[in-house]
């Protein structure tokens, strides 16, 4: 193995470079994963930010083979397939112990060496010991990838309350939106109805498994009145960033609902709310933000028993050298929902 390997270096979203980087050296209790897939998140080419930061290698969609293990490594050899989460919580502190591992100091500060838009990544001892799943024979690379982005949907829908039966609102199908989409429908939503500015994205909701879809710039709140027997939507789920989706969301929720804040604004949007309104409905809005490992194991097994199919989700597989393509077509938002890399393909 040469000591040298190719990254994809981003410096914004129309500058991502083919550079080299000295492939990271291991220590104690970590492995070196060679990675074969790769995803581009949405929050990826959220620029404003990512650039604070530029120029870094980004990916945290991985799934690859160990290449190494360091000392102290009981649990994995060399040649296993694996997915590793990048961002992990101490399950110690005031936040974990109530529950909420996604603000935990430590998550915010977790993460790959140096990201997975890499040919090798070293992760660190805690993405060792609580973040490492060995993938089952039956989940590809591919499928894989999107163990992550599958495990912030359902870390969203379980803290939002969210019951068989509800009827479900997404605004934007977007990669996010159309996971938000499969994994209601998995858990059985009662109404499924899915919005967007773009016709070809409310296809791909509509086939995968929306009842309804919206043009976005309807009144979606009265379509939503006649779609869902009278009612507004229980779970109204924001997986769009523009201010007019958070302000849609909070006319189309239904009395004792929720809006589920997935997507967020740029840095210093405010969102009015009407809060007599929400105190007399008993109405809750709530954000997300990240998984714990619980949801990505929760994640896994979904993807495993196919109860969420997400292979047919990839539009685009590239090689490396093509990862500046692959961040414009996620920026762009056309027609490509998921983008994989694949640095050794």
């Amino acid at each position: 193995m040469s000591d040298m390997m190719r990254v994809a270096m981003y410096y914004n979203n129309r500058d991502v470079r083919l550079e080299q980087l000295p492939i990271p050296r291991i220590g104690a209790g970590e492995i070196l994963v060679k990675v074969i897939a790769s995803g581009i998140c949405g929050s990826d080419v959220l620029e404003w930010y990512r650039i604070k930061k530029a120029p870094l290698v980004l990916g945290h969609e991985i799934a690859g083979e160990i290449a190494e293990v360091g000392p102290e490594v009981e649990r994995f050899h060399a040649g296993q397939r694996v997915f590793v989460s990048h961002h992990l919580p101490c399950n110690t502190c005031r936040y974990c112990r109530a529950g909420n591992h996604t603000v935990c100091q430590t998550l915010h500060t977790t993460n790959f060496d140096p990201g997975g838009f890499a040919e090798y990544l070293r992760a660190p001892r805690i993405n060792v010991d609580r973040g490492t799943f060995v993938l089952p024979d039956e989940v590809s690379y591919e499928e894989a990838t999107f163990i992550e982005p599958l495990a912030c949907v359902v870390r969203g829908q379980r803290v939002a309350g969210f019951r068989p039966g509800q009827s479900v609102l997404v605004l934007g199908s977007g990669i996010s939106g159309l996971l938000h989409v499969m994994l209601a429908r998995a858990c059985g939503a009662g109404k499924v109805i899915a919005t967007d500015i773009s016709a070809w994205r409310r296809d791909c909701a509509a086939k995968y498994g929306a009842d309804a879809v919206l043009d976005a710039t309807e009144d979606v709140p009265g379509r939503v009145r006649e779609i869902n027997g009278g009612y507004l939507a229980d779970l109204v789920v924001v997986c769009a960033g523009a201010l007019s989706a958070f302000k849609q969301a909070l006319k189309s929720v239904d009395r004792g609902g929720t809006v589920l804040c997935f997507a967020t604004t740029d840095p210093g949007v405010e969102i009015p709310l009407p809060a007599n309104e929400f105190w007399r409905n008993s109405i809750r809005v709530m954000p997300s933000y990240a998984n714990s490992p619980y949801d990505a194991e929760v994640a896994l097994e979904l993807i495993r028993s196919r109860r969420v199919e997400v292979a047919s989700l990839i539009t685009h597989r590239l090689p490396l050298e093509r990862c500046a393509e692959g961040f414009r077509l996620v920026a762009e938002a056309g027609e490509s929902i998921k983008v994989i890399i694949e640095p050794h393909g």
